[in-house]
């Protein structure tokens, strides 16, 4: 009953276009078997040689689909590039997906290799391991591809190619030129990535930027992204003795590093999760309008809570899409000597505290670092960037070492940009209601650099399941996913702006 029900609720959503004459199984299929091999291939950011051959492989798949391509030098890692023939007098439509990926612990995941995909079935408990041999022309569109980067961000470039072959299979003239650039370094902040734009500016040219990264809404329903919360990063450690000490002999007497830092950041976050630090909120405001499509995404409060496991959330918001509007100070990483089995009664030498800052376009990271930064010195520290010495020891009372992180800038487009409009009307015709508008969301995808010198609104239609487990073991991709990401790239590109 439980899988009749589910198979009813495919139906029913994916009805606009599971009859329609374009999609046609075989192209997804032949998506899954360009995935398979696709994923097979390694592609470690931290490697440079796992890159080189994916760059190998996409160059090859493009160009099969008539584009020109190109390999981009950066100061780190090459982009990849590629074009179909200009035609001046069509609008440019420039697509960022990447192709690097998260690095793996093969020990955590649930088959033996997480680049060779494997094809698995939802039960009562858990997963089942299928076989390829039985996705016969019947696809179960439930089942599911588990490997690395099979959702972020291989799947989307897949069903982009494979977009690309109904189009042409159906003489389409696309109404666009159509730009593609891959990243290499995404899962790495993409440092080199604001310099090559500005290199490659003409190359990257176009009239707006559509970045196929990340999961739909939790409902699975279609959806369109207006912008991302940016990030930035500070590192906090705190000083006792110069080396650990025999608690009994000095507790009580050597400073104590933990004590010092935890007191130190209960000073930034009041009892509701609000950021106490003069300034860090300032220049956002939200409108009533704003508030109603922040209100119309259909999150769950009751569902999010449950699934985190909370009875309250924070209170920087009234409720989750209002919190990710504002700027966060969140501590990602907390240590001083040793705990659980290897707990010893020391007084420790040194205490850290790692912190992420994300970014709205309202703050800019260097201002909100500083502000950080001076409230630390306010509170009676010594601020340094670097270890301190025996006279800075014997010299200060508190000392605090703080090493800064790049900035990834936050961006945002109106909602109601005429290219936003497009895509709303776009996939609104192609599968029978509106999709869900998201002003802002939580996560950062470094598309800042294409803005600022491209000058280009930017919007995030993205492809894959919203249980995909990116970044973390078992990663995956519902093969529905891959149906709907063909259709949604064919729908952007056969579709004019003016329909």
């Amino acid at each position: 009953m439980k899988k009749l029900l589910s198979y009813l609720l495919f139906l029913t959503f994916f009805s606009s276009y599971a009859q329609d004459s374009i999609l046609v199984k075989s192209k997804v299929a032949n998506a899954i078997t360009e995935l398979r091999d696709f994923v097979a291939l390694p592609n470690d950011a931290l490697n440079a040689d796992d890159i080189d051959t994916n760059l190998y492989w996409l160059r090859k798949k493009f160009t099969e689909r008539g584009f020109n391509s190109s390999i981009l030098d950066t100061e780190g890692l090459p982009l990849f590039f590629a074009a179909l023939p200009m035609d001046d007098s069509k609008p440019t439509i420039l697509f960022y997906m990447h192709l690097d990926g998260q690095s793996v612990d093969a020990s955590k995941w649930d088959q033996p290799d997480p680049y060779k995909i494997t094809l698995k079935s939802k039960t009562e408990d858990g997963w089942k391991t299928e076989s390829f041999s039985d996705l016969t022309d019947d696809i179960n569109y439930d089942w599911r591809l588990f490997g690395r980067s099979t959702s972020d961000d291989k799947g989307p470039i897949v069903m982009f190619l494979n977009a690309i072959d109904v189009l042409r299979k159906e003489n389409i003239d696309i109404p666009y030129n159509v730009k593609v650039i891959l990243d290499s370094e995404e899962e790495r902040s993409s440092a080199p990535l604001p310099k090559a734009v500005r290199t490659y500016k003409d190359l990257l040219k176009a009239d707006f930027l559509v970045i196929n990264d990340g999961p739909v809404h939790v409902s699975g329903k279609p959806t369109i992204i207006y912008g991302c919360r940016g990030i930035t990063t500070l590192s906090i450690t705190t000083y006792g003795p110069i080396k650990p000490q025999h608690s009994g002999h000095y507790g009580n007497y050597a400073p104590n590093p933990g004590f010092q830092l935890a007191q130190l950041l209960a000073t930034m976050k009041d009892t509701e999760g609000k950021v106490l630090i003069k300034g860090y909120y300032d220049g956002i405001t939200l409108d009533e309008a704003t508030l109603n499509i922040l209100k119309s995404v259909p999150d769950n409060t009751e569902e999010i809570n449950t699934s985190l496991a909370i009875a309250n959330p924070e209170k920087v918001g009234s409720f989750y899409q209002e919190a990710l509007q504002y700027p966060s100070l969140n501590i990602r990483g907390l240590g001083s000597a040793w705990i659980g089995d290897q707990a010893r009664t020391i007084v420790p030498a040194t205490a850290t505290a790692e912190l992420d800052l994300r970014l709205v376009p309202e703050s800019d990271g260097n201002r909100l670092k500083k502000l950080v930064i001076d409230h630390i010195k306010n509170q009676g520290y010594h601020v340094m960037n670097s270890e301190p010495t025996m006279a800075d020891r014997l010299k200060y009372n508190k000392i605090v070492t703080v090493l800064e992180g790049s900035v990834t800038n936050a961006f945002r487009t109106d909602l109601n940009n005429p290219y936003g409009n497009f895509i709303v009307k776009t996939m609104e015709k192609k599968f029978g209601e509106k999709p869900i508008q998201i002003r802002i969301m939580g996560g950062t995808v470094p598309i800042s650099p294409f803005i600022n010198e491209l000058k280009i609104p930017a919007f995030i239609v993205p492809m894959v399941n919203p249980d995909n487990n990116q970044h973390s073991p078992n990663e995956n991709l519902k093969i529905s996913q891959i149906a709907y990401g063909i259709e949604t790239f064919y729908a952007l590109l056969s579709n004019r702006i003016n329909n």
